[in-house]
């Protein structure tokens, strides 16, 4: 059975997130309230947690994992390089629900990136995903929590009813506000391309990156 760990999102329970993140380390997978939806987490440096994940959500090899990470130097062993352009956009959004997707480093793995060279990230503005990343010192995957093709869950129940004890973990930190999920944006390019427009609206980014 998946150990249900509730917290009050505005005072998370450190202790419990601590159990949390001994799970994630271990090699598990828990299921985290984000400022969009419910996110599906392992350590995404360890390669058979990361395979757990495609099995529970039933998700293609060939399709990435976005990561969360826990501030802005986390990021740099993860990526080739850091554009200007998304140096402006981190000061800008992050944390927020704006994913970047950037150049892989070589050592990223393929199951991350799913065979492009390139991996997506964000600093989340959710309290809960921001400690499980800063206790794992490194990269926390951050798909949906559901099922793939199948709609995103916005709380802990609905992650239960969707994926049962297939999670090692369910952290309910109540409701998420659901809605859109985060904007990706491909900062490989030049001008930047956005792949998917969510919580951030496509207007907000070009303002961002006109202005500076």
């Amino acid at each position: 059975m998946a150990l249900l760990l509730k917290i009050d999102p505005g005072k998370p329970d450190e202790e419990k997130l601590a159990e949390a993140v001994r799970i994630l380390l271990e090699g598990g997978v828990a299921a985290f309230p984000t400022e969009t939806f419910y996110g599906l987490g392992a350590d995404a440096r360890n390669e058979a947690a990361v395979e757990k994940i495609f099995r529970i959500k039933g998700r293609n090899f060939r399709n990435p994992l976005p990561v969360i990470v826990a501030n802005h130097g986390e990021l740099v062993p993860l990526v080739e390089e850091i554009p200007a352009t998304a140096k402006i956009l981190m000061q800008t959004f992050w944390p927020g629900p704006l994913t970047l997707i950037f150049r892989a480093a070589p050592s990223v793995s393929s199951r991350l990136t799913g065979g492009t060279g390139k991996i997506g990230i964000r600093v989340s503005s959710h309290p809960v995903a921001r400690f499980l990343a800063a206790g794992l010192s490194g990269p926390l995957t951050a798909t949906s929590a559901n099922l793939s093709g199948g709609p995103e869950c916005s709380s802990a129940d609905a992650v239960i009813r969707t994926l049962g004890d297939l999670p090692d973990a369910v952290i309910d930190g109540g409701p998420t506000p659901g809605g859109a999920g985060s904007t990706i944006l491909d900062v490989t390019v030049s001008p930047p391309r956005i792949l998917r427009e969510g919580a951030i609206p496509g207007g907000l980014i070009r303002d961002a990156l006109r202005t500076r």
